[in-house]
């Protein structure tokens, strides 16, 4: 059953053809218009920062290189120790940095029992570190293994919350999602589905904020999309589909040029418009040819582009279609490799990065501008993968490059960050490394001019001092 938005079914089968709907009751740059929260301008409050495009403007704060020696740390303006491991962005609301991780059970110790996994929400200070609040939720079970190259690749902490300036929203897979105010007292806790993916490979969507709505991709939960009441915890709608399966990417909220508000996903095969007041379908296209997404889409200037993994295909998509827009909204298909992260786009070009390469693409065409090899890390078995088979499995970042200023700042698994000046032929301006630390899965937030990072055992506020 198809559940457009006031058109006829197409013709031809894609995806959507598996869903159903469930009733249960910008950022502007310059036609797009952020409308998620009443979070303030200088807050990174949701997965990719404001309208998801890994953007933040520098100042004399922004540091370009740090070193974390216990005797000298230069840059550093604290750091504080985590209770556990994660791959979730932290997040920065007013005075407050939150971020999310577990323990337990995958941390690499003798005789762990799944039984005893525990998720953690840390909330600091800003300005110090200080732990103004933790909170730990024991995981409802049964748990995906910590087995194989899956959950072990990202754990049990891979959701980055969201926040509304007012209060705090949490997704932790099959144990649920839970809403705090930003004093760390609980509102409200919903599960979103118990289920697991074929593979068993965990969850990582994060949540996004609408209006009064809070959706939730519970792809691996419930093979579906769950818009929730923020003040309430009600279920609002469901979206149900098979193909939400094996996708981990999170979705995006773009005004088209007529004013009309799309939820936008990347899916396996397909790129989604879906009503975000409803969760019907508007339109649909194609998208990579991968058998699961991971990257977000990057959406500005009401085009939207979707990239994949290895595979290297990408498509460039016009927002404000309707129905099939294969024939209609489609601008380019181009060979863009990635891996996980997901691409900046800044001044009329993409940047991506996979296996140690910067790329560059024009963003009016999908075609290749320039490449970057980054230097070759320095790598112990140690920094090997978990759960990964071969030594290859090193360059599985899944941190996303992040636009501060002029320059990109980019974070490898093992804790290089690289900046790198954000040009049609970009050049390594300087290199930083977290000496003694590791397990950088998470996409630094950046506020006003500060860099708020996160390790398997830390969080940094890098500030220029």
């Amino acid at each position: 059953m198809w559940n457009f938005d006031e058109i006829s079914k197409p013709t031809g089968p894609t995806g959507y053809s598996k869903m159903m709907t469930k009733m249960t009751c910008c950022f502007v740059w310059p036609a797009m218009l952020l409308l998620t929260s009443t979070a303030l301008a200088e807050d990174w409050s949701r997965f990719l920062g404001p309208a998801g495009v890994l953007k933040a403007e520098a100042n004399q704060r922004t540091p370009t290189q740090w070193t974390v020696d216990d005797d000298q740390p230069t840059n550093v303006k604290w750091s504080v120790d985590l209770p556990g491991k994660g791959v979730s962005s932290p997040i920065v609301v007013g005075d407050k940095v939150i971020v999310t991780c577990y323990s337990g059970y995958g941390m690499g110790g003798d005789n762990e029992s799944i039984t005893d996994l525990v998720r953690h929400i840390v909330c600091a200070e800003k300005s110090t570190g200080d732990v103004l609040w933790q909170k730990t939720i024991e995981a409802v079970q049964p748990e995906d293994p910590y087995e194989g190259i899956g959950v072990p690749a990202h754990g049990y902490a891979s959701h980055t919350p969201a926040s509304d300036g007012e209060n705090v929203y949490v997704f932790l897979g099959k144990s649920g999602v839970i809403a705090y105010d930003l004093d760390g007292n609980q509102l409200w806790r919903k599960s979103v589905g118990t289920g697991s993916g074929d593979k068993r490979w965990g969850s990582s969507s994060s949540p996004i904020l609408y209006k009064n709505l809070l959706i939730v991709t519970a792809s691996e939960e419930d093979t579906a999309m769950v818009a929730l009441d923020k003040n309430s915890g009600e279920e609002v709608w469901k979206q149900a589909a098979g193909d939400f399966e094996s996708t981990w990417s999170t979705p995006v909220i773009v005004r088209s040029e007529d004013g009309r508000d799309e939820l936008i996903i990347n899916v396996p095969g397909e790129v989604w418009a879906m009503n975000p007041e409803t969760g019907k379908l508007i339109w649909h296209s194609r998208g990579t040819t991968d058998s699961s997404t991971a990257a977000s889409v990057m959406a500005v200037d009401g085009i939207v582009y979707a990239t994949g993994g290895r595979g290297g295909d990408a498509v460039a998509v016009r927002t404000g279609g309707k129905g099939d827009v294969n024939d209609t909204h489609v601008l380019w298909d181009a060979k863009v490799p990635g891996r996980f992260g997901t691409p900046v786009l800044h001044e009329g070009h993409l940047y991506t990065h996979g296996d140690g390469i910067l790329t560059v693409y024009d963003a009016t065409d999908g075609s290749k501008v320039s490449q970057l090899r980054l230097p070759k890390e320095t790598k112990s078995a140690d920094d090997r993968m978990p759960g990964s088979p071969r030594p290859g499995m090193f360059n599985m970042d899944y941190a996303s490059p992040v636009l501060i200023g002029q320059n990109l700042y980019l974070t490898t698994r093992s804790g290089t960050v690289y900046v790198i000046s954000a040009t049609p032929k970009p050049t390594l301006v300087a290199t930083s490394r977290f000496t003694g630390d590791k397990g950088f899965g998470g996409t630094p937030a950046v506020s006003e001019g500060e860099i708020f990072i996160r390790s398997d055992s830390r969080l940094y506020c890098l500030s220029k001092q």
